[in-house]
């Protein structure tokens, strides 16, 4: 019996724009029939405080049930200055609060990440690896996946245009499919 599994993803970035939101999008269409993948969004939430912890604003409420609904979480997300953006940190924070009821706890995840430079987005990933480790939610750890990102690369529909870069792209989906699989059933409570 093949069983479909529920992905949040969430994109580091704001900017509707972003290259990083457009390589989310390209993943979604990539993905196998066994993922269905809804965003996460955290645009809307305020930074976190913990003056709030004893009632969580509504947005950071929706924010750890959207995790907790998930048997999985994708992290799509740039660098900022060698380091992951302050709005993905931030969210971070907020599903992880108040102390004792970390929504991220257990929750395998994957992190992948796009940029025009060299080294794309490769200090990010391996700080928000960091993280996701200390929040016990067990990582991908290969393949790693910095996407180089060229114009053109990823169609206005979420199409790459590169075969060696799609073929890269199911192969890391196939991997995380298989991390997921193999940690729910390692994990199925009778």
């Amino acid at each position: 019996m093949s069983m479909t599994y529920e992905v949040g993803y969430v994109v580091g970035s704001l900017s509707q724009g972003s290259i990083n939101r457009r390589l989310a999008g390209a993943l979604v269409g990539l993905a196998p029939q066994a993922m269905r993948f809804t965003e996460i969004p955290i645009r809307d939430l305020p930074l976190y405080d913990h003056d709030l912890d004893p009632d969580f604003p509504p947005a950071a409420r929706e924010l750890k049930r959207a995790i907790e609904g998930s048997d999985a979480l994708l992290f799509v997300t740039p660098e900022y200055n060698r380091s992951i953006p302050g709005a993905l940190k931030n969210a971070i924070d907020w599903a992880t609060r108040p102390w004792g009821s970390n929504s991220l706890d257990g929750k395998p995840a994957a992190v992948i990440g796009a940029s025009p430079g060299l080294i794309s987005t490769a200090v990010a990933q391996q700080h928000l690896k960091s993280i996701l480790s200390f929040t016990n939610s067990p990582v991908l750890g290969q393949p790693e996946a910095y996407i180089r990102y060229t114009d053109g690369l990823i169609t206005d529909n979420g199409k790459v245009t590169d075969e060696g870069t799609e073929a890269f792209l199911r192969r890391y989906l196939e991997a995380f499919h298989n991390l997921v699989s193999t940690f729910n059933r390692s994990h199925t409570w009778t």
